[in-house]
């Protein structure tokens, strides 16, 4: 066994002073004193070298194989997370799609209803009849027959004009105006106004 100083040491290892004294303490190295100088065993200090060397060499292995391993599951994770965000914009697709298609049908029947009222109504079929048919919640008390004309409400006639909510109002005034002008087209029964569109036209006072 071959002893050599501090300082042949750390060159024949090619590290600093500081390190052998470091390895010295942690055991890592053998020690001798010699009066009063310390030497390190060679052979001593290449066979644990070798030593560490082999052990930071089965450790480094472990940890890439570990890094390795949980790769694989950040990949499966994220090819999960990415399936169920797939899954879930098309399912919200589909129930919208669903809701768009409700809401289709349900204009076409109210277009077909509101066709077959103005269709009657234009051919001069009885008026209260064409009303139950096609709009259940207009009442009787709404429509007037008389042996020549058809009278028909205001409320009625905006209904099948469908005239907006925010639009009635202003249209109603004008009503109300033509009535105090004595326009002949325009009737009040039970303080209700009255219309006649089949004889008479009142796109003048519709003006949308």
């Amino acid at each position: 066994m071959k002893k050599m100083t501090i300082a042949d040491a750390a060159e024949y290892f090619k590290v600093s002073k500081e390190a052998i004294h470091n390895r010295i303490r942690r055991g890592s190295l053998d020690c001798i004193v010699d009066n009063g100088v310390k030497y390190v065993a060679v052979e001593a200090a290449k066979n644990n070298a070798v030593s560490n060397s082999v052990s930071d060499n089965r450790y480094t292995q472990y940890i890439e194989q570990e890094n390795e391993r949980l790769r694989g599951k950040v990949d499966i994770l994220e090819k999960e997370t990415t399936r169920l965000r797939d899954q879930r914009e098309q399912m919200l697709i589909d129930e919208r799609i669903k809701v768009e298609q409700i809401y289709k049908e349900r204009d076409a029947q109210l277009r077909s209803v509101l066709h077959v009222v103005a269709t009657k109504f234009l051919s001069h079929v009885n008026t209260d009849a064409v009303m139950q048919e096609g709009m259940g919640d207009v009442i009787n008390a709404d429509v007037v027959n008389s042996d020549i004309e058809e009278w028909i409400s205001l409320k009625a006639f905006l209904k099948l004009k469908r005239v907006k909510d925010k639009e009635k109002k202003q249209i109603k005034k004008r009503f109300a105006e033509a009535l105090e002008e004595e326009d002949g087209r325009i009737s009040v029964r039970d303080e209700k106004i009255f219309l006649n569109p089949s004889h008479y036209d009142y796109s003048d006072l519709l003006r949308f």
